[in-house]
């Protein structure tokens, strides 16, 4: 029997725009609305309006939530105490370091917190959190916001369009990973998952869909999961399930950065298997790879090296609309380094691909052109 999709509230939205519906997580989202190409264009040049109504909020508060989440994430939300308002990106790590999901936490100050779930996992996520709250004695209120939905607007312009539409004024002034509560309802943080500027609006779902008629009048392009695909493609971002998963670190999945180990006293999950690992040295690593034009990597290619031994393989591959290459996210063994040269089958011939540092695509420009698609 196959499994019942849910939908989000506004699947008649997407169906009145003439988008092509997609399995996606358990969800049956938007794929396109006509143009992939177009909708990636939009997001690059102006703004795309995304439904990712899939991703379910949770709010923490209590006098235990500081210290739950301390003891659960690899980042430290100590970091936010001075600034409420104020999110950081982190991951929710097994004992062995493996990813058990990414996610973004606000702190909203006086021991409240937002967290923005993956839509695979929210459930299982939300019920490892409380099981971690009761061995510690419990004193968190968990209340997982399904009331809400949330709309991602995307692009250059999108915080203007955004700033009009919703009466906003304040918000071209609001500093990335920073979160506005303008009025009782309404949550719009300096937050995406495209490589560029842009909000994300947490509302009712009737709200969200008044939001998303006056974004679209007002010129916003709907854009689908395919748009939003190579957009976090090109900007290096991973994508929970391919690029990281439980199997693999965050040094592992080039997520070093999102580890706090500054405070020795915090011990949480996690912690002693990556210093372990960050003592030995990670046995592989996740890099991007640039392919030439007429080359389309895919999830699962097998890298080789010039005498054929298998290094690892893509874990996120597609075309690049942006660089006009082909890009992918390929998890390697330690033993290749930076500038090197790996060769992927693609359709029945061996492709050389050079190993970048990634992301592809940041601050609105290009970080790699066609010229430096070959091996050095």
């Amino acid at each position: 029997m196959s499994e019942t999709l849910q939908r989000t509230a506004l699947y008649p939205w997407h169906l009145a725009h003439e988008a092509r519906m997609s399995p996606f997580a358990g969800w049956e989202m938007p794929l396109h609305y006509g143009s992939q190409l177009r909708e990636h264009e939009a997001v690059r040049q102006a703004a795309g309006l995304f439904d990712v109504s899939h991703m379910r909020p949770l709010d923490l508060r209590g006098p235990g939530a500081r210290t739950l989440l301390r003891r659960a994430l690899a980042n430290d939300v100590a970091r936010l105490d001075a600034e409420p308002g104020r999110a950081l990106y982190t991951c929710m790590l097994q004992g062995d370091a493996g990813i058990l999901d990414d996610l973004i936490v606000y702190y909203l100050g006086d021991e409240q917190y937002r967290i923005v779930l993956n839509a695979a996992g929210a459930q299982k996520d939300t019920a490892y959190l409380e099981s971690l709250a009761q061995e510690q004695g419990g004193e968190v209120d968990f209340r997982p916001r399904d009331d809400w939905g949330i709309l991602a607007c995307q692009g250059p312009a999108a915080v203007a369009q955004v700033a009009s539409v919703l009466a906003l004024p304040e918000l071209s002034a609001l500093k990335t990973f920073r979160s506005l509560t303008p009025r009782a309802g309404l949550f719009v943080a300096r937050t995406g998952y495209t490589g560029e500027d842009g909000v994300e609006i947490l509302a009712a779902h009737d709200e969200l869909i008044e939001i998303a008629d006056a974004l679209i009048a007002a010129g916003v392009v709907p854009a689908g999961l395919a748009a939003r695909d190579s957009l976090r493609l090109e900007a290096g971002l991973n994508l929970y399930g391919q690029d990281m998963t439980t199997v693999d670190s965050p040094d592992r999945s080039h997520l070093g950065w999102t580890v706090d180990l500054r405070d020795r006293e915090r011990d949480f999950i996690g912690r002693t298997a990556i210093e372990a690992e960050r003592a030995a040295g990670p046995a592989h690593r996740l890099w991007g790879l640039l392919l030439p034009r007429d080359a389309i990597p895919r999830h699962g290619y097998e890298a080789v090296t010039a005498a054929g031994q298998s290094v690892g393989a893509v874990t996120s591959g597609s075309f690049s609309p942006s660089l006009g290459l082909g890009i992918a996210l390929a998890r390697l063994d330690a033993v290749v380094g930076l500038d090197s040269e790996v060769f992927l089958q693609v359709r029945q011939r061996s492709v050389p691909a050079r190993v970048v540092e990634p992301p592809f695509w940041r601050h609105g420009q290009a970080v790699y052109s066609a010229e430096e698609s070959q091996p050095q």
